[in-house]
This record gives C-alpha cells, structure tokens and sequence, in this order.
C-alpha cells in the first residue's frame, strides 16, 4: 500500500498566484490582504529576483520567475498542515481578522468575574488594591504578546492551541500534564460558572420586570439554570469559532454596557452611612494573611482567557508577508484598551460607593441591597438583561475548547469529520453536563479566589517559561534572568492563591454565592 510523502512537490503554474493552502477553509472562503507595498527597503527570500536580474532574461523564463517570486513571497513556508485541522471547530474556518480578534479578546477578557473586584479591594484597600490590579492587569498583557509571538516562532508550524504549544516548550508528556488541567478547568469551570451566574440573573431579571404580579409559584432558582443551558445549548450550534464573532461583539458591547451601568449607578447614589474604606481584618494573623491571598486570587482571576489566545489567533490567515501575529496583536491592544476601561472604574467606583460593607456577591449583589428602591425598575432590569446577553456570548468562546477536544478524539478515531448529528450531541452533552455540576455545586462561581489560583500559571507563569525554552536567550541574560524569574513568581503566587482561595471557602462554609437571590 503506497504512503503519501509528508511533503509534496508544488508545481507552480505560470498563471496567476496560488493562495497558500493555509488559508483555505472547506467553503472555499479566503480572507482578503490588504493590498500593502512592501518597502523597497525590507529583505526577504526572494529579494534576488530583481528587475535589475531578470533583465537579460529572455521573457518566457521572466514570466515564470516573477511567478514564483510573487508565490514564495506569498506563502513564505511550507507549513505542515494537519488534515484533521480543517474538520475541527477552532482551525475549520480561517477568514479571522483583527476585528474578530478584539470582538473575541474582549468577550473573553471582560465578564463577572470584573463585578467581584471590589470584593478583593475590601480586603486590600485604596492603594495595595490599585497597585495589585495595576500590576497584574500590565503582567497579563505581557504575556499575551509573548503568547501572540510564539504561535509561529518555528517556521513552518502553526501552534493552534495552547497544549500544542506547551508540548512543544516542555515536552509532549509534560506539556500535557501541565496545560491540559488549567485550560480545561478554565472551559469547563467557566461554563457551569456562567450558567449559575446566568440563571439566578434570569430569575432577578424576571422578579424586578413581574414586581408583585409575579405569579405563586414561580420558576425555582435550578429551573432558571435549565432556562439558561437550554438558551447556551441553542446558541452552542454555531459550527466554528469564526462563525460565533457576532455573538462575540454583542458579548463585548453587553459587557461594557453593564460594567459601566454598574459602577456609574453606584456612584451616583448616596453611599450607606457606616462606610468605611479601612480593609477587612479577621480575628487572626493568619486569617488576614489568607484573607488578603484570596483578595489577590480574586484579582487573578479577572485576567482569565489566555488558554484562549493561540485558539484565536489560529482562525486568521498567515503568509510570509502577512503573518496572523499582525491583526492578532492590533485586535488584543484594542480589546484590552476596553477591557481597562471597565475593570479599572468597576473596581475603583465599587469600592468608592460601598467600602468594606462590599457584599462577597460583588457589584449586582450591592446594587440588589443597597439601592433596590433608589434605581428605577427598568434601570436594574435592563442591568440584569445585559449580564444575561453577556453570559450567555461568554458561554461560546468558552466552551469552544471543550467541543474542539471532542471532536479531535472522534476524528482521530474514525478519520473522518463530525457529522451535524454528532457534532450537535457533543455540545448537548457538554451543556447539560455543565449543568448538572452547577446544579451539585453550587458554591462554584463564588470560589473566584480559589479558581484565579489555580488556573494562574495559565495567564502569567507559562507563557514566560515557554518564551525561555523555545526562543532560547542567551543563558545568564538578562532575557534569561527576567523570563525565568517572572514565571517562578507566578507559579509561587498560584500557590499561595490557591491556599487562600481554599482557606476562604472552609471558612465560610461553602455558602457564599455570586449572589443570593431574594426569597
């Protein structure tokens, strides 16, 4: 039985250019370039075939030499391609652009886990609790330009997700082992988050529209969660990564819509009587010191979605002269400018309108108690809705790594694409597995401060180890000394975060929420 070459021979015709195999989609989709002169000055490859070489060149040779030079110049590697990629929902389309980028990054980037910030300055105050978001928020985006960079560091590879990549820098076994369990619990412990956070949204939603028209017997609080995955479930349908960008823009504006609601209607009401901004202390030592941890934790956790970034970046066309680390990087700084915008006033005004009387639900929680009968009705409903719209767009972005995962173990196995059957009852089975954790656990989406631990190597540890063990600095520079230090300083704050996050949930009992609906 003959094999096929890993490699094969590209003929090139001395017709029009051929579009590199990278960018093609199933549907035949390309992503348009834009039609950018390369300065004279910028050498590349093919630099040598020059009018000044071809000129003595008979035309006949002229013509299929200017070809060539044009396909090179447009291709600019032979990338390995992976014929499964083209089957699976991340790497199915690749007509992503800078614009998708931001919408992605920015839905991704900004969502509840910015309404418990002021939690986390209750405990620290004014200035550690600036200084930490301030440090955090500038080390995450360092390390989202390290992971942009190392998606194509090696010519003629493409590292489409975040365990490729890490089995490239640590090994294929470790790498794994190391990824694998953050970025998973990051998908899947970000889904069941959302669809409670979602649910007891729907329910308040619902309670301010009805008023006292409510009916006797209402939805219970686990009927709202089966509302909302059934809605996550309908939505989960969009076939590929690329395909879901709309909902990432309406996701993106709902977010900052809400975020900026939130903090603007705190601010505007009367602060309670008893504010104080002096930070929370616990009857022990060692109580404060894990009480401040869990702060940090919670602070970590609002950069989650870096295990999303290669899987962004991998749904845009890369050539040699326009490589997918370009848009991808002018969509995240633009997708982070909006991000500071929200987490930066949400934190600062919260923690201006409430002090330490902060409830551990965050800012919705807050608003619900403090000012129920201040706001207007349709103001708070209209908050409430935002938050559903939101969760619900955050739930796909999230979720896509989970369905790219099943469908890379069915593929390999039958070597053949899901079917629409198949792939409809991965997402049917995620969902309602979602769904039945939340409904076991439902003290999960207020272990912020344990999650931001736990899942912190992902955003501000790994990244910097990988730079140092694929682009290999000179040893003992201070390349070397910085990267190095950097991700150990991450991994010793992701242990203790941990214990903080885990000190917090023993003492209060597993009883905290995100927040707690009215009876």
């Amino acid at each position: 039985m003959d094999e096929r070459p890993e490699t094969e021979l590209i003929s090139i015709p001395a017709t029009p250019r051929v579009s590199t195999p990278e960018i093609l989609t199933p549907s035949g989709q390309r992503s348009p370039r834009p039609a950018t002169k390369p300065s004279s000055a910028t050498w590349t490859p093919t630099s040598f075939i020059s009018p000044r070489f071809l000129s003595p060149i008979g035309t006949p040779m002229k013509r299929v030499l200017v070809n060539m030079k044009g396909y090179l110049e447009d291709v600019g590697h032979l990338t390995k391609l992976n014929p499964q990629d083209a089957w699976l929902p991340i790497t199915e389309s690749r007509n992503g652009n800078a614009h998708y980028a931001a919408f992605h990054n920015l839905n991704a980037g900004v969502g509840f886990q910015a309404l418990v910030l002021p939690v986390a300055f209750a405990f620290l105050g004014w200035s550690w609790g600036i200084l930490s978001l301030t440090i955090a928020y500038c080390w995450q985006l360092y390390t989202l330009w390290i992971l942009v960079q190392l998606h194509e560091a090696v010519p003629g590879k493409r590292y489409n997700r975040y365990v490729e990549l890490a089995q490239a820098a640590f090994g294929e076994r470790l790498g794994v082992w190391l990824a694998l369990f953050p970025t998973v619990y990051l998908s899947a412990g970000t889904a069941t988050a959302l669809i409670l956070i979602g649910g007891e949204t729907m329910k308040l939603f619902f309670q301010i529209v009805c008023g006292p028209l409510c009916t006797s017997n209402p939805l219970t609080t686990v009927e709202w969660y089966l509302v909302f995955t059934s809605l996550c479930i309908v939505l989960s349908q969009l076939p590929n990564l690329n395909s879901i960008a709309g909902l990432s823009l309406i996701g993106a504006v709902t977010a900052i819509t809400y975020s900026t609601m939130v903090w603007v209607l705190s601010v505007s009401q009367p602060r309670p009587a008893t504010i104080s901004y002096e930070p929370l202390s616990m009857p022990s030592t060692s109580g404060s010191l894990f009480a401040v941890l869990n702060a940090l934790g919670i602070i970590a956790f609002a950069f989650r979605g870096h295990n999303l970034v290669l899987e962004i970046q991998s749904t845009m066309p890369s050539t040699f002269k326009h490589p997918a680390h370009v848009p991808m990087w002018r969509g995240a700084k633009i997708s982070y400018f909006f991000i500071a915008l929200c987490i930066f006033p949400i934190s600062i005004g919260g923690f201006w309108a409430y002090g330490n009387l902060m409830p551990s639900g965050g800012m919705l929680a807050a608003l619900y108690a403090f000012h129920i009968h201040d706001i207007p009705r349709g103001l708070l409903a209209t908050a409430f809705l935002l938050v559903v719209f939101s969760c619900l767009s955050s739930f796909q972005i999230y979720s896509m790594p989970a369905f790219d995962s099943f469908e890379a173990g069915y593929t390999s196995r039958t070597n053949k694409p899901c079917s629409i059957w198949v792939r409809s009852g991965f997402r049917v089975f995620f969902g309602f597995v979602s769904f039945f954790i939340g409904v076991a656990l439902p003290f999960l989406s207020s272990l912020a401060g344990l999650l931001g631990g736990l899942t912190l190597p992902v955003t501000f540890a790994y990244p910097c180890f990988m730079w140092v063990l694929i682009k290999k600095p000179a040893k003992y520079s201070f390349n070397w000394y910085f990267h190095w230090g950097l991700g150990w300083l991450g991994v010793a704050f992701s242990l203790a975060f941990s214990i903080g996050g885990i000190w917090s949930m023993v003492t209060n009992g597993l009883k905290l929420k995100f927040f707690k609906p009215p009876n």
